[in-house]
């Protein structure tokens, strides 16, 4: 077997060619990410769905037992008032979950305004309106 001979390129058809060879590059780096993403976002799926399933077991499982609580409760108290004692007592935890979900809610930023501040940064240092600094 022998080796084809190899043209020699000169150094201004080397810069020629080093477009077509970047975007090359960059399509295949986007075609690997595209498949790797894909393969992340399969196994993410599973796990969504798995987690689904196992938070409708849980549902099932607290109401009963939700039930039981009332049994329990009834045993030395009449059935609806028992009844009414545990849905007091939940009632007074969904209060408090909604009191701290409320308050978490109003901590948070919808608005990444650290990546636009970035962002904004960058386009001015590319336009050489100002130089890109580190926050």
């Amino acid at each position: 077997m022998s080796i084809p001979p190899t043209r020699k390129k000169s150094v201004f058809q080397l810069v020629a060619d080093l477009p077509h060879l970047v975007i090359e590059l960059v399509k295949e780096e986007l075609a690997h990410l595209k498949d790797e993403l894909v393969a992340k976002l399969k196994h993410a799926g599973i796990g969504i769905g798995l987690f689904v399933v196992a938070g409708v077991f849980l549902f099932f499982m607290l109401m009963v037992l939700v039930a039981a609580a009332v049994l329990g409760f009834a045993t030395f108290l009449p059935g609806w008032l028992a009844a009414l004692i545990v849905a007091g007592i939940l009632l007074v935890l969904i209060v408090i979950l909604v009191l701290i979900g409320v308050a978490q809610l109003k901590k948070g930023k919808p608005v990444p305004t650290e990546t636009i501040d970035s962002v904004k940064r960058d386009v001015n240092a590319i336009k050489g309106i100002g130089k890109r600094q580190e926050p």
